[in-house]
């Protein structure tokens, strides 16, 4: 069992089933235009661009079980014992990135997300806005100083990965699976990952680049990075 500083973890709630949903599109064939619309909302009767009428058909089902029977195959698939996969969110300033790698820790099980420093919570309602209910399903806690937290950690035997650009980083696609508890740390946006909690990891990884720019955005890096951590096979 993994003992950190005190922290602050959200309640779980009841979420009522979506609101049902058509496709809808232009009947007018110079226009053509195929958009979604609620089942009850009069304006999907017309096109927005043209005026024209629409044709309408249903959309997936959202109100359908969480979980189809193939996905659940999936999960039933993936290895037992897999150790767990914590997350460090270090000064990140952006509350659609925070809300999103809440939205991708629940895709992959992560047990715990700890928030160091500047980044908001899911008290702040833009971060709840974007993780759509997972920031009330994956623990988290706040902790002023993220060293601290790694310290702690690191004497419980948590494994340090940064996710970094960084001279001395290697391909995460190279990485050896995780043997034990670890957790991923990701840094702020503008600064990356804090030089003295780098100094404390135990690897560094990087995502290659092929294109023209060296760097994700920072949700889109660490869902890349979490799902291979978890998925990727053993």
């Amino acid at each position: 069992m993994i003992r950190v500083p005190p922290v602050t973890q959200s309640p779980c709630h009841l979420f009522p089933p979506p609101m049902a949903w058509q496709i809808c599109e232009c009947i007018d064939p110079e226009c053509a235009f195929r958009f979604p619309a609620e089942v009850f909302d009069p304006r999907r009767l017309h096109c927005p661009l043209c005026g024209a009428e629409t044709r309408r058909m249903p959309a997936l089902d959202k109100g359908a079980p969480e979980v189809w029977p193939q996905q659940q195959d999936m999960v039933n698939n993936i290895a037992p014992g897999m150790p767990p996969i914590y997350v460090i969110l270090d000064n990140l300033r952006s509350t659609y990135n925070v809300g999103s790698i809440f939205r991708t820790a629940d895709a992959v099980g992560v047990p715990q997300i700890h928030l160091c420093g500047i980044t908001p919570t899911p008290d702040h309602p833009k971060v709840a806005k974007t993780a759509l209910g997972a920031e009330q399903t994956v623990p988290w806690g706040h902790h002023r100083n993220a060293l601290h937290l790694a310290d702690s950690l690191h004497t419980q035997g948590v494994a340090l990965w940064a996710l970094e650009v960084h001279p001395v980083a290697r391909s995460l696609f190279e990485a050896a699976p995780p043997t034990g508890p670890t957790a991923l740390i990701v840094g702020s946006e503008t600064c990356g990952v804090d030089p003295d909690l780098l100094a404390r990891c135990d690897a560094v990884y990087a995502l290659p680049m092929l294109g023209h720019k060296g760097s994700l955005n920072v949700a889109g890096a660490a869902a890349v990075a979490l799902y291979h951590i978890r998925f990727a096979p053993k």
